[in-house]
């Protein structure tokens, strides 16, 4: 049984280098000006993460957007908010530098002050709801479906949905590949958008394994019903989706 653990978490790392090495080949043109790619420069922390976490098989998948520029930019965990990383999933590992850093979104690694909101929702809620994260991970595991921030000039945010359809095209073909190949591994019987975007390119990429998908609220500060309690929200969309809390 350790084996067969310890062979999926070593097939998620394959799968998601497989990603690294595909969307390295695209471009994205203005109003897109920098592409952080956490996979390759927290590559540490990514591989710890899931070599402590992604042992398989799971009950659920948690599927996300892409890297806030305070989460998983920083830290290279998905929603990976600097404090509950460090503290709580207990992953601190060296962060390197993007091929093009953008100065309003300097990656500071785990020396980062500021918080992502996101991720304080998210991993809090874990952390409160199981206690310790071993517990969480025996059933859960957070993946992104795409593992590239998009920053604009200003240093805003661009997240993938905006790209135009020619970018948007090959992008989600490679997304897809790595989503599939994480469904096969860790074999979950839900796969749980975190957000709508997430949960329609999981309908759209796993439209033939069989596997059942819903979602919850995204825990984005910019959505005003998050803003409201987004833990006893989340709960409830799980409850509703038959998982037992």
């Amino acid at each position: 049984m350790a084996r067969r653990r310890a062979d999926a978490s070593a097939a998620l790392i394959e799968t998601s280098d497989a990603l690294v090495r595909a969307l390295a080949k695209l471009r994205f043109a203005a109003p897109v000006t920098h592409v952080y790619q956490p996979l390759e420069y927290a590559r540490a922390a990514w591989v710890s993460y899931v070599r402590r976490y992604g042992a398989g098989p799971k009950q659920v998948l948690l599927v996300g957007m892409n890297p806030g520029p305070f989460g998983m930019a920083q830290t290279g965990v998905p929603f990976g908010e600097v404090e509950l990383v460090r503290d709580w999933l207990g992953i601190d590992a060296a962060i390197e530098k993007p091929r093009r850093e953008h100065p309003k979104r300097p990656v500071e690694g785990f020396a980062c002050a500021r918080r992502e909101v996101s991720g304080q929702r998210l991993w809090g809620w874990a952390r409160d709801r199981f206690e310790k994260p071993e517990r969480f991970f025996t059933r859960f595991f957070v993946a992104n479906y795409c593992p590239l921030l998009f920053l604009e000039a200003s240093g805003r945010n661009r997240t993938p949905d905006k790209l135009p359809a020619a970018e948007r095209a090959p992008l989600e073909r490679a997304c897809d590949a790595a989503l599939r190949g994480t469904v096969e591994i860790l074999r979950p019987a839900l796969v749980v958008g975190v957000g709508g975007f997430a949960e329609t390119r999981a309908r759209e990429a796993l439209a033939d394994l069989g596997v059942a998908i819903g979602r919850i609220p995204h825990p984005s500060p910019a959505s005003p019903a998050a803003n409201r309690g987004w833990a006893p929200q989340a709960e409830r969309a799980l409850r509703e989706l038959g998982v037992e809390l």
